[in-house]
């Protein structure tokens, strides 16, 4: 029984290390996904860095970038003029905000953000109700908001949200519009925000070195290249950057992101691939090793039933059986931890709705039952042509 329980307990390690990587892989591939939901191939950002998974290697040292300053976020929007692009602008002012409304209050883990009037549609962001912010609205640092989906519920349950106001840091905005639900990314709740015009948040929101982030939608796809170029020139002159100095800045598109994600995902699946294997043979070797022994304990056993006229076939069939029950066990225990692991990292980490790992499962399964023919053959062979005489004199 010890020897049966410490087999399935390793089986069970190595398809719960295959399952919960590819049900954690999974989970962050929805996060990653859903966080680019509604950006299409037509736009990019300008940020501090790239989202790459590339590192630095030979002993180069990482490069520091400067934050994007206001001042530089102006001057690109002001010199960025182009009939077939427009320019969002944004920063998130804190991510632990206090809303009030008349009689309520919100948790103190509401996002502030600071935004220009083209930042929602850049985003991909859509409205569920009311309209969006103007130029007006932005030029004249109006006290109005949107808000996110669960604002709603946590200020204005049974009230129409439009028009009704809430308070931030003792400033009053009017909610002029209320976006549709978006969900969460890596940990931050997308429907639990505000968005104000980015003149107020800076007044507001006074913390030295802010980093801004711009966004360029491209109206024709086939701009994109010609519009990024002319986007990473400008920059690098804002920035006051020689012809022969790297990018101090990232340019990312949510395509080429999604690409370069897809690769780690893959690198990923690929390990999990190559547990798999290492779990087939190790898994192999003990449960070939625990029913050699089992053989050979129950020698006796097995000339009783040859004398009795069990066949070859009966004594192999039954032994294979047995392997194979063990192989299951092992694999439903290591499905249901990996399963377990993959729940606690889509609630926990990334917050977002547990999905079965329907094809960790099926990969899972058919290791097992490659550990089970690997491991249960030899042994049932073995059996099966022992001497019924000389079984029947063993002791």
């Amino acid at each position: 029984m010890l020897r049966t329980v410490l087999t399935v307990l390793i089986i069970a390690i190595g398809i719960t290390a295959l399952v919960g990587i590819l049900s954690s892989v999974n989970a962050l591939k929805t996060t990653i996904t859903n966080g680019f939901e509604g950006i299409g191939a037509n736009t990019f950002n300008i940020q501090q860095y790239e989202l790459g998974f590339r590192s630095r290697g030979g002993g180069k040292r990482t490069q520091v970038n400067p934050i994007i300053s206001y001042s530089q976020v102006k001057e690109f929007e002001e010199r960025y003029v182009d009939p077939l692009t427009q320019v969002g602008v944004s920063f998130q002012a804190t991510s632990q905000a206090e809303i009030k409304s008349e009689d309520r209050k919100t948790k103190p883990k509401v996002i502030v953000a600071g935004v220009n009037e083209h930042y929602v549609e850049n985003a991909g962001i859509e409205l569920g109700q009311g309209r969006p912010f103007t130029s007006i609205d932005i030029q004249k640092n109006a006290r109005v908001c949107l808000i996110g989906s669960d604002m709603e519920d946590a200020l204005f349950q049974g009230l129409n949200p439009i028009g009704q106001q809430l308070s931030i840091r003792g400033n009053k905005f009017t909610v002029i519009g209320m976006l549709k639900e978006k969900g969460a990314t890596f940990g931050n709740n997308q429907d639990l925000r505000v968005l104000i015009p980015i003149g107020m948040a800076r007044s507001i929101y006074t913390s030295p070195n802010i980093n801004y982030n711009v966004s360029v939608k491209v109206f024709d796809a086939n701009y994109m290249d010609k519009a990024q170029d002319k986007a990473t020139i400008l920059m690098r002159s804002i920035r006051n950057l020689t012809p022969v100095q790297e990018n101090n800045f990232g340019i990312v598109r949510s395509d080429s992101f999604l690409a370069s994600f897809n690769e780690i995902s893959g690198a990923l699946g690929f390990a999990a691939f190559f547990i798999s294997i290492i779990t087939i043979f190790g898994s192999s070797i003990a449960l070939m090793n625990i029913m050699l022994v089992s053989v050979t304990e129950r020698t006796r056993e097995i000339g009783v039933r040859k004398a009795l006229g069990a066949r070859r076939s009966t004594i192999s069939w039954q032994f294979f059986i047995e392997t194979f029950l063990i192989s299951q066990y092992g694999s439903i225990t290591g499905i249901l931890l990996g399963m377990l692991i993959g729940y606690s990292m889509s609630t926990f980490a990334f917050e977002i709705p547990f999905e079965i790992p329907v094809y960790p499962i099926i990969y899972a399964t058919i290791v097992s039952i490659l550990i089970a023919i690997l491991s249960g053959l030899f042994p049932a062979i073995k059996a099966a042509r022992l001497d019924p005489i000389e079984s029947l004199r063993y002791e």
